[in-house]
């Protein structure tokens, strides 16, 4: 039952991620109404109509439309306030437009790029943060962690403002925390919570840090320490009765009550939560406490209630324009009816579940062969433009050597006996270029035909990874969700079975079943490692070693300073290294003991490996010119690294990996 609860909490996560919010307060609209009904300089007219129309812009469109309006005719004199025109107008179409929203983010950052002033980084980096939350709403939070990396966190450490900095790695950290990647998520919402806590008054974003990584311990298994989070962070709403953050602090409460067990008080905290959030009239947050509700109705086995909270939210608009919120209510109908025994729709939902997963994932699909055709056409322009090189080089060569010889000619008739000297010199001359000419031609063939043998390599690992993800996808969530249906109706055919050795026959079924789908995930995993993807090379090939051991094999695994920072392809092409080296060790040398050795020293990573298996001769036919050395050859090459192999008949094996990971 943890196992079920901890994938269902991983998709309750709030895809919106740090929305604006509203709180309640003095309004400042009052002040600036007086601004713009009394005399004064156009920027300052300028300004307050723009904070007028953001003020409205979440409660009013029209008359946020309206007040952004009425400054437009102070900004044509002004770049600057241009720019700021820009910003408003592209944050009152965020959601109804945001196509033209993003342009105008862009607009914004191009205008104020050339002006170096700390209100200029601010706002430039506000333009990057919003743009990055519409790539986010469309389901590409690589691109939006990209964003904020590179983009917005840089501008907005130059502008000084420190809220907007914390505000920038808050969002890092929900983004790595709905990755499932805890330790990362901590360490984000840690440095925001240094960067905010000193703030007099404190930011309100520092109670977002708080909600943000309370809920980050409870889902890594640390759930004292976020019932500690929770606690510093209630104080702090205090300053905001009945304000969004409350529904945020329920949220995360009734998880902590939910994964402790206390499922009365997780329902408690969730009622309070969709009362307020009704009384503000959120309907997507008072839909995503209901979902809670349903995780811990169905931890506490009242499978009714937890059906009821389903097919609610299945009529939900808000809830269901989510391809991960359907997925989540799709499997969480299937396992509940599951939980009722009602085999037949459960089996249905497990269907669904399955095909829409596998709709989701050619999306993406498409997305990517839409990158890799990217790629090939930049790829094929760069080709273009070296050949056009070359034959403009080629042609000032000739034309140069032609105006040599024509000098030449036309001194002969003068200098008879000096050019026949001269000509001597320039014959030898020339067979001394042309051998190096010829030399340097030849280099340069073999520099190109390597080149292009290391390109072929590469497409062929890309294409053969790609092919390995989607196969254990298939696998995973095709066949895998086949034969779990096909286990749920047998299920159900065991019980309605009075024969005591059908019964037995059935089961004997059911368990070979079991043993079916245990093989397929572990086929699945063997083809893509998903530990390597959650939580890193050194806990990857960790687990690759234990499986591989037996009761006649032994595998010592050493990890020195493996960095976290690998780049995602690098880390694989080292996982399928010493996958295929320990495969190697076990079923061609008959090892019973081996040493395997990874280590990294800043840009060079090193993969030792020694055993005590058969051995060979590494400078005749044998394993060194089998498939599986072929492709850690062609690995180790992409990555610009060295093998050296120290070998003999019955005397073992030891092979050295030097790789290059920058």
């Amino acid at each position: 039952m943890r196992k079920l609860l901890f994938f269902l909490f991983l998709l309750t996560a709030n895809p919106w991620c740090l929305a604006q919010v509203h709180l309640s307060g003095p309004s400042p609209a009052d002040s600036l109404e007086k601004i713009l009904i009394q005399p004064g300089p156009d920027s300052l007219r300028a300004r307050a109509s723009f904070a007028l129309s953001d003020y409205w812009t979440a409660k009013d469109t029209l008359k946020a439309m309206k007040f952004l309006r009425e400054g437009a005719p102070y900004i044509k004199k002004h770049p600057y306030l241009q720019a700021l025109y820009y910003f408003y107008e592209g944050r009152l179409l965020n959601k109804s437009n945001p196509d033209k929203s993003q342009q105008n983010y862009m607009l914004t950052d191009s205008l104020l790029q050339h002006i170096k002033t700390q209100e200029s980084y601010f706002f430039r980096a506000q333009a990057w943060y919003e743009y990055g939350r519409i790539q986010q709403r469309k389901d590409d939070y690589k691109a939006f962690a990209d964003i904020i990396l590179n983009r917005s966190i840089p501008l907005a450490e130059q502008s000084g403002n420190q809220v907007l900095v914390g505000k920038n790695y808050l969002a890092l950290a929900i983004v790595f925390k709905n990755a499932s990647q805890f330790d990362k998520a901590e360490t984000y919402c840690l440095k925001t919570i240094d960067i905010l806590k000193p703030l007099t008054p404190p930011a309100k974003e520092l109670i977002d840090a708080y909600h943000t990584i309370a809920e980050n311990y409870s889902l890594s298994g640390q759930n004292v320490k976020a019932k500690a989070a929770l606690d510093s962070m209630y104080p702090l709403l205090k300053a905001y009765p009945d304000s969004e953050y409350y529904l945020d602090y329920y949220a995360a409460e009734g998880m902590y009550f939910t994964i402790e067990g206390k499922f009365n008080d997780a329902l408690a905290s969730l009622d309070k939560g969709v009362a307020l959030a009704q009384k503000l009239g959120l309907k997507y947050e008072e839909q995503r406490l209901l979902l809670q509700k349903f995780y811990a109705y169905y931890n506490a086995k009242n499978f009714v209630s937890a059906k009821d909270v389903l097919t609610y939210l299945m009529k939900q608009e808000q809830m269901m324009s989510l391809s991960s919120n359907r997925l989540q209510l799709y499997y969480g109908m299937a396992v509940t009816y599951e939980g009722l025994k009602q085999w037949a729709p459960a089996f249905e939902w497990m269907k669904r579940y399955s095909e829409f997963s596998d709709s989701v994932a050619q999306s993406q699909l498409k997305n990517d062969v839409h990158a890799l055709e990217i790629k090939f056409r930049d790829a094929e322009k760069e080709k273009e433009i070296t050949a056009l090189k070359a034959q403009r080089m080629e042609q000032s060569l000739a034309a140069s050597n032609g105006r040599l010889v024509n000098w030449l000619l036309g001194c002969a008739s003068l200098f008879l006996l000096i050019i026949l000297v001269f000509a001597l010199i320039l014959y030898r001359s020339k067979k001394k270029l042309m051998i190096q000419k010829e030399l340097s031609y030849q280099q340069h063939l073999h520099e190109i035909e390597q080149q292009q043998q290391l390109q072929f390599s590469q497409a062929v690992l890309q294409g053969e990874e790609q092919e390995r993800r989607r196969l254990a996808r298939d696998l995973h969530d095709g066949l895998g969700g086949m034969l779990a249906g096909a286990k749920i109706n047998l299920s159900a055919q065991i019980e309605d079975t009075f024969s005591p050795n059908q019964r037995q026959e059935l089961t004997k079924i059911t368990a070979q079943l079991d043993h079916s789908v245990t093989e397929l995930r572990r086929i699945a995993h063997n083809m893509m490692p998903v530990n390597l993807l959650k939580f890193g090379l050194t806990t990857a090939l960790k687990d690759l070693c234990e499986s591989l051991m037996t009761d006649s094999t032994q595998i010592d695994f050493q990890a020195l300073g493996i960095q976290d920072s690998l780049k995602e392809e690098v880390q694989l092409h080292i996982y399928r290294i010493v996958q295929e080296l320990l495969s190697n060790a076990i079923r061609h040398a008959a090892a019973s003991h081996i040493i395997l050795q990874c280590s990294q020293d800043e840009d060079l990573f090193f993969i030792t490996q020694e055993d005590n298996g058969k051995g060979f001769d590494p400078t005749v036919n044998g394993p060194a010119s089998g498939i599986g050395l072929s492709n850690i050859k062609n690995r180790v090459g992409f990555l610009k690294g060295k093998i050296d192999i120290d070998s003999a008949p019955d005397q073992g094996t030891t092979i050295n990996i030097e790789l290059h990971v920058n």
